[in-house]
């Protein structure tokens, strides 16, 4: 499989004892300023200012996510709401965020339904590897967790929301581990702590290289069990308000049935995670089939502002070769307990474990200087040189640490403990997104949000393991709110909807209709249109439900 990069190995191992003990490359913090200015996706000329709704006439931002947001509707223009299911609480998303908003409120006597597009745990929750922030070790605090999350987002964090994630990170591992969460252990019973990039001290906690995983099966398995009602393989197609500036509820696109469902609810949680499948300036991702940015484009027609939707993370190690891999994640953590970062000539160029938006900025710009490996299929990276970890750490270590890394690239014939990895930044996470309160407010009466898609808390760049504290912490934190500000229920209709369209003809707007729903690549096609006529209301006989829907897109890679 490694057989056309023979000559780059070689150099590799005949430089891999000399450089295993060395320090890395140091940059001085202008010189990480200037890295990221010239070299970082986020500061691409591509990028442009959106010409509607709160955002317009501001701060540049993705092209493909300002289409998007000045796009039409998918709903027909003549579909008349009308109560299909109701609920007191609706909750957008069946990831961490969604799934720790239900338990929360699994015990508070309301009506919760629990929609998401494909099944329940699809999401970007179960793609992170690496693990989870939380300050409990007696020489951490919530205090150093905050100094080091907030200088990795560039002091441009929102200050109370990330005060408060932090604060939080002990008491949400013990509600973890009181669903059956496991942990990785060191031999005296106590937990292993990591490094990660921009960390102080160890506060990584993980299950080997599957936490989100681990994390998502504890939540998935709790939901089922308490009875929570869901409607799996239901994509939400527009919110619904009673036109006095309050969320009542939504359509849904029902697949199976291909049926319009409109739901009414008193409380709207949008916990529809990131939008890594945009691919934005064409960059591979790694996150999960279904994160298009659905919950930004709803939020936006309401009237919601974005925060810091001008600016992703793209994790600097995504995989670049085999092309059948290529962006899915090769987790931070092998960093933290090793593994060196080399350019074609087998030489470091960077500290492995500094910021991630650095890092990435860092590999970018060997290989716009020509110091990038090239694959067979035309992509580019740099190596991960991974046997460095067996030779310093003894072998085994990456088996026992990262089983799913060995087994991934093993199907391949690449064997981390002998083969270095190839890597190149890929579109890992949405910083940004809709603007929340400490209670994961939105500005408008009856909608909420938490996870990734909401912002503000992680600035101009994450650390790693502030995602999986993120969704839990601002899940569980909007689900309390919820039961503590629950409007009246209200009347279903589309004002927002019909005033933002009256302005989109205002300013002679064309184009595409969103949300995307899906990857352009996957080629589903939605028509809403061949759904409803023209004078009719939604009517369908679905139910909330606990099995879920087959549903197989087409295949993006064939």
């Amino acid at each position: 499989m490694l057989e056309w990069a023979l000559h780059y190995i070689d150099l590799i191992e005949e430089s891999r004892k000399e450089r295993s003990d060395q320090e890395p490359p140091e940059l001085s913090e202008d010189e990480k300023e200037n890295l990221i200015a010239e070299f970082h996706p986020d500061h691409s000329a591509s990028d442009r200012p959106v010409q509607i709704g709160a955002n317009a006439g501001g701060t540049p931002i993705p092209q493909e996510l300002a289409d998007l947001l000045e796009a039409d509707s998918l709903l027909p223009k003549h579909f008349k709401p009308a109560t299909d299911i109701e609920t007191d609480v609706l909750i957008i998303g069946g990831g961490g965020a969604g799934a720790s908003a239900a338990l929360e409120l699994q015990a508070s006597g309301l009506q919760v339904l629990l929609a998401t597009k494909l099944r329940l745990g699809d999401a970007n929750t179960v793609m992170a590897e690496g693990g989870i922030q939380a300050a409990i070790s007696s020489e951490d605090s919530p205090r150093r967790h905050f100094a080091d999350a907030y200088v990795g987002g560039h002091g441009d964090n929102r200050v109370d929301l990330l005060k408060q994630l932090c604060e939080a990170g002990p008491e949400t591992i013990q509600w973890l581990m009181s669903l059956g969460c496991q942990f990785d252990r060191n031999p005296d019973g106590s937990f292993r702590q990591r490094s990660g990039g921009g960390t102080s001290t160890p506060r990584v906690m993980a299950c080997r290289d599957i936490t989100g995983l681990e994390i998502m099966r504890v939540l998935r398995e709790a939901v089922r069990q308490s009875g929570t009602p869901l409607l799996e393989n239901h994509s939400a197609i527009e919110l619904l308000d009673n036109g006095e500036g309050q969320v009542t509820g939504a359509v849904f696109w029902n697949r199976k049935d291909n049926k319009l469902v409109s739901v009414s609810a008193r409380a709207v949680l949008l916990a529809t995670g990131g939008s890594g499948q945009l691919r934005l300036q064409g960059f591979p991702t790694s996150n999960h089939f279904g994160a298009t940015g659905d919950g930004l484009i709803l939020a936006y027609r309401q009237g919601c502002k974005l925060d810091h939707v001008d600016t992703f993370q793209f994790h600097p190690s995504g995989t670049s070769f085999p092309e059948a891999l290529a962006g899915q994640l090769v987790t931070e953590a092998i960093r933290s307990i090793g593994a060196q970062i080399l350019n074609a000539e087998g030489k470091r160029f960077i500290d492995e474990l500094t910021y991630r938006d650095v890092v990435a900025s860092a590999i970018i710009k060997e290989v716009v200087e020509g110091r990038g490996i090239k694959t067979p299929s035309g992509r580019y990276g740099v190596w991960l040189d991974t046997p460095v970890i067996e030779m310093k750490q003894g072998p085994g270590t990456l088996k026992n640490q990262f089983p799913g890394l060995v087994h991934r690239f093993g199907r391949y014939g690449i064997d981390p403990t002998v083969h270095p990895i190839l890597v190149y930044p890929t579109l890992h996470y949405q910083n940004g997104g809709v603007e929340i309160d400490l209670q994961g407010r939105t500005t408008i009466k009856g909608l909420w949000a938490a996870g990734e898609v909401s912002g503000g808390v992680h600035g101009r760049n994450r650390l790693m393991g502030n995602s999986l504290l993120d969704i839990l912490v601002y899940g569980r934190k909007a689900a309390q709110s919820i039961q503590n500000q629950l409007p009246e229920r209200a009347a279903l209709g589309l004002s927002a909807l019909e005033s933002f369209r009256a302005e989109r003809d205002r300013l002679g707007l064309s184009g595409n209709q969103s949300p995307q729903l899906f990857p352009v690549a996957a080629q589903v096609k939605v028509n809403l249109e061949e759904m409803v006529a023209d004078d009719s209301s939604s009517t369908t006989e679905t139910s909330p439900q606990s099995a879920s829907t087959a549903f197989e897109p087409r295949d993006p890679f064939a």
